[in-house]
């Protein structure tokens, strides 16, 4: 899966930018509301649900599009609206039928809590890929202004060092991969 080692800089093309942007306003009611499957996260703040589904997905498209340059085979992103109970937990990529997780920060909150990817690890949400040490995720950093993502290379999460969320409401919740704690890699 580690067909690249370098950090990516992918230009999200406008086209993207508004199908990301109209996935984001069509889930957004299907998560974001009282009863849903996303009030577990501690974020009840629609617009900020509505970006994060954006940015997940600009992130989703930076990577595909870094492994179909590098001749991969890519299933995903999915755009297909489901209901709460029909929502998955399942890879948000498939990279030659393997499943690719993707995590992606928006610059401008890199620079308040700096650059990092969050994991549900509470009681009643947990991600399940934090549960397979052998299961690869890819992390993206997206620059709304410049629309260039930062695509880093993949990682198992045997490899990670899980740290604690800045804000205190969220400690014991979630778990923070930080940028300045992603191993080196070389050339494998």
């Amino acid at each position: 899966m580690r067909y690249f080692v370098n950090v990516q800089t992918i230009a999200i093309d406008v086209s993207l930018v508004v199908k990301a942007k109209g996935f984001a306003r069509q889930v957004t009611p299907t998560v974001g509301s009282p009863g849903s499957g996303y009030r577990d996260t501690n974020q009840f703040n629609v617009q900020k649900i509505e970006k994060d589904h954006y940015v997940s997905k600009i992130g989703e498209e930076a990577v595909r599009i870094v492994f179909e340059k590098l001749g991969r085979q890519v299933q995903g992103p999915d755009y297909q609206i489901y209901k709460e109970k029909q929502k998955s937990w399942g890879s948000d990529l498939y990279i030659d039928g393997r499943g690719l997780a993707v995590k992606t920060q928006a610059a401008s909150l890199a620079k308040n809590f700096g650059l990092s990817w969050t994991f549900q690890a509470g009681n009643n949400r947990k991600d399940p890929i934090l549960n397979h040490l052998e299961a690869w995720v890819c992390f993206v950093q997206f620059n709304e202004t410049t629309r260039l993502c930062a695509v880093y290379p993949p990682y198992q999460i045997k490899e990670l060092t899980f740290g604690e969320p800045k804000l205190d409401r969220l400690k014991g919740s979630k778990k923070v991969v930080y940028a300045e704690n992603l191993p080196v890699i070389g050339n494998s």
